[in-house]
């Protein structure tokens, strides 16, 4: 497999990448659109990184964070199952894993794994946050994996069907 995975310019590459993650993720169309201004709010923000894996000239994962700001939406509805677990100071000084995704045909290759530990390699943060949902999945085997441990369960998003799981691991993160 000819794989490369290096900076990705996600604003420029958003629909590509949406792409992979409505796969991945099972996105309809409607999904997609919101998730694409999110996205490109996103990559404004300072500190903002993306990476891409490429077989050939197609993209096939993608990662993107940045540094974790209490204001972001997505702190302001985590903070508070944080803090009833007393785990809320792990949104300070942290790398936020935004999104992660591997395209299904090639996933269980180590694309997901090599993706997060480049992306959060180049932190300067010590320690990195992620939400993912809150099930015994290859993602959460993943993440765990790495060093990343549950630090709140059942955390419910707005019109999110299932609960997720926060998640933190002190940078860098854990290899085989």
């Amino acid at each position: 497999m000819d794989l490369v995975i290096g900076p990705l310019d996600l604003s420029t590459h958003v629909d590509e990448a949406l792409a992979v993650q409505a796969v991945a993720f099972g996105l309809g169309q409607d999904e997609v659109a919101v998730r694409r201004h999110i996205v490109l709010r996103h990559m404004t923000y300072p500190g903002a990184r993306a990476l891409g894996a490429t077989a050939g000239r197609h993209l096939v994962g993608f990662v993107y964070g940045m540094p974790n700001d209490r204001a972001h939406w997505w702190s302001t509805v985590v903070e508070p199952y944080l803090r009833a677990q007393g785990t809320d100071a792990w949104l300070d000084d942290a790398f936020v894993i935004t999104e992660l995704h591997v395209h299904p045909d090639y996933q269980n290759r180590g694309i997901g794994r090599a993706l997060i530990t480049t992306l959060t390699d180049a932190a300067t943060q010590p320690r990195s946050i992620l939400s993912a949902v809150d099930t015994d999945s290859p993602a959460r085997g993943l993440y765990r994996s790495l060093g990343y441990q549950d630090l709140a369960r059942q955390v419910h998003f707005p019109s999110a069907p299932k609960p997720y799981a926060v998640m933190g691991a002190p940078l860098p993160l854990r290899r085989r």
